[in-house]
């Protein structure tokens, strides 16, 4: 009988270490989208939540309405808009904020709005921030087409666009 109730204590301990006792938090918070119209869909939008001391990220998707939750692992977390199925333009300012408790519930919300555009803002078009700019002329960059000279066949040359640009440096000491 003693035997009995000690092999039962043993599984009951053994029951109890193996249990993980983990505090999670919910965040609930959106995006917006500054220069959409009224009702536009802002579903897969990718919300990247990395919090104190914790390895692993936290990933959320927003829904149609800009809308996105995810379980927190602490409460010391920074949340940043990632990216989308379409081209995001994000502000430094908005990209990243904290996080912070919401009153009377086990909740948290972002302590700024993540907000971001579909296109590039006239403010930093002009100042070269949104499009690839070549920063010496000023300049779109041009094409990166490669220049293919015609060579016999007899030859068994590679395609000429190979090496052309390439001059060989040879006899170096």
């Amino acid at each position: 009988m003693v035997v009995k109730m000690q092999a039962q204590m043993l599984f009951f301990v053994l029951a109890i270490s193996m249990v993980e006792f983990s505090t999670c938090h919910l965040l609930k918070s959106s995006v917006t989208c500054i220069d959409c119209v009224a009702g536009s869909d802002l579903a897969g939008i990718k919300i990247l939540v990395k919090c104190n001391q914790v390895k692993n990220l936290a990933m959320a998707t927003t829904n149609e309405h800009g809308a996105f939750e995810t379980q927190l692992p602490s409460s010391d977390c920074l949340v940043k808009i990632l990216g989308g199925p379409k081209q995001l333009y994000v502000s430094r300012k908005t990209m990243v904020t904290s996080i912070m408790k919401v009153d009377e519930t086990d909740s948290y919300t972002t302590s700024q709005p993540l907000s971001f555009y579909t296109s590039c803002p006239l403010l930093q078009n002009h100042g070269g921030k949104c499009g690839a700019q070549n920063d010496a002329v000023g300049g779109n960059i041009g094409s990166s087409k490669t220049v293919d000279l015609p060579l016999p066949k007899e030859w068994g040359l590679a395609p000429s666009s190979y090496y052309v640009p390439f001059i060989p440096i040879i006899g170096i000491p």
